[in-house]
């Protein structure tokens, strides 16, 4: 596939001090060869060890928000670190915290480049148990807002990049493009994961044979988070008959009434990023994978991107998975280092585009349609998104 010709590359600016000649090549993701499917990408990537502990001082921020309640953001910074260096806002998924141990790891991979990081813990999650009187959901890029306004407050001057993961990859998108003309200026750079970006969809995707298991595993998880809290006592009859099996069930008995949405339906649509992703003007970085077995493999080929955003298309590497072979960083945690390298400007829009290129011997050969990873750059989502379905298909 080639680079689209009405592609602007000057939307996508070199940020943080990096030249040309700093910038790396953005190597495509092979997965291990023990974890070809999907599934196992998942499945494996969440038993694994977590992260070692963070060899930084972590500090405390109790973030007010307008209604009286509280998020928490855990701050991460290096020793090296001075007024005016660059940090970073990192996003946990559904059922996370600060805790997730791929914040620690990305936290600790920023930490190490001289970044200060600052882990969020949404509403009741984490640190914020006890500091809210509703609990978190899947759209409140207003709480994001707060979070990079209070960044912006005691990091004066400071690049600012934001990290979003499954759940968090969609506040963030949501965030930059529902308040696109009220970020703070120095919000420079965005990199999300599997986000979920249409929550209609990605619940409707739940309901295949194997997918129900994942379901039913947020379901439970959801309804053991909510109902340790003493400030949803009242809900708790609610949840317990019939069973809920579905994340869909437990927005229905809980996330609706708890914020007055009018029905589920209204809710899903309120809070996924999608209908914002043309207002996005932050410089931007999308990885996905067709075989996530929580997102439909087609769900970025129906999306309006702006021209700020890139996506990274890869044909394995599960939710939030992305086992590699050896050898091409320092471990194998692929999203880690591509995260890390997008968010300090070591990758750029130019190296996701060329990577997008099919090999030489498919350019001569007239045929440029790849069975490996598909990258697509904004103007040519819907190519990349199909190209990549196919190849999966195959």
């Amino acid at each position: 596939m080639e680079i689209a010709g009405d592609f602007r590359f000057e939307a996508m600016p070199l940020i943080f001090g990096t030249t040309r000649k700093s910038v790396k090549p953005f190597p495509l993701f092979r997965p291990h060869p023990l974890l070809r499917s999907g599934h196992a990408q998942t499945i494996v990537a969440n038993y694994l060890p977590g992260a070692p502990r963070l060899s930084v001082g972590e500090t405390l921020h109790h973030v007010p928000l307008p209604d009286g309640d509280q998020i928490v953001l855990h701050d991460d910074r290096p020793d090296n670190w001075s007024t005016g260096d660059p940090v970073a806002l990192l996003l946990h998924g559904l059922g996370g915290s600060h805790r997730s141990a791929y914040l620690f790891r990305a936290a600790r991979k920023l930490n190490h480049r001289g970044w200060r990081s600052f882990r969020m813990d949404y509403r009741t999650c984490g640190e914020g148990y006890g500091l809210a009187r509703r609990s978190y959901h899947a759209g409140q890029s207003d709480d994001v807002i707060a979070a990079l306004r209070t960044i912006e407050s005691c990091c004066p001057g400071s690049p600012i990049g934001l990290i979003g993961y499954s759940m968090g990859g969609n506040l963030a998108l949501k965030a930059i493009g529902e308040f696109a003309d009220e970020l703070p200026e120095t919000t420079t750079r965005a990199v999300v994961v599997n986000p979920a970006l249409d929550l209609t969809a990605c619940c409707e995707y739940l309901t295949g044979p194997l997918q129900r298991l994942y379901d039913r595993h947020f379901a439970k998880s959801l309804i053991s988070h909510v109902t340790k809290h003493s400030e949803f006592a009242d809900l708790a009859p609610t949840l317990a008959e019939p069973p809920i099996m579905r994340i869909r069930d437990f927005d229905e008995r809980f996330t609706v009434p708890q914020w007055g949405f009018e029905t589920v339906d209204d809710y899903y649509r309120s809070a996924s990023a999608a209908p914002h992703l043309s207002r996005i003007t932050v410089p931007t970085l999308i990885i996905h994978s067709i075989d996530d077995p929580l997102i439909p493999p087609g769900l970025f080929s129906a999306l309006n991107f702006s021209d700020a955003v890139s996506v990274h298309l890869t044909k394995h590497g599960g939710h939030l998975g992305f086992i590699g072979v050896g050898g091409v960083d320092a471990d194998r945690r692929w999203m880690d280092w591509r995260v890390v390298d997008w968010i300090t400007g070591q990758i750029d829009a130019l190296q996701v585009a060329e990577a997008n290129r099919p090999p030489f011997w498919r350019r001569w050969s007239g045929n440029g349609a790849s069975t490996t990873p598909a990258i697509s750059t904004p103007a040519d989502v819907g190519v990349a998104a199909q190209t990549a379905t196919e190849a999966a298909g195959r």
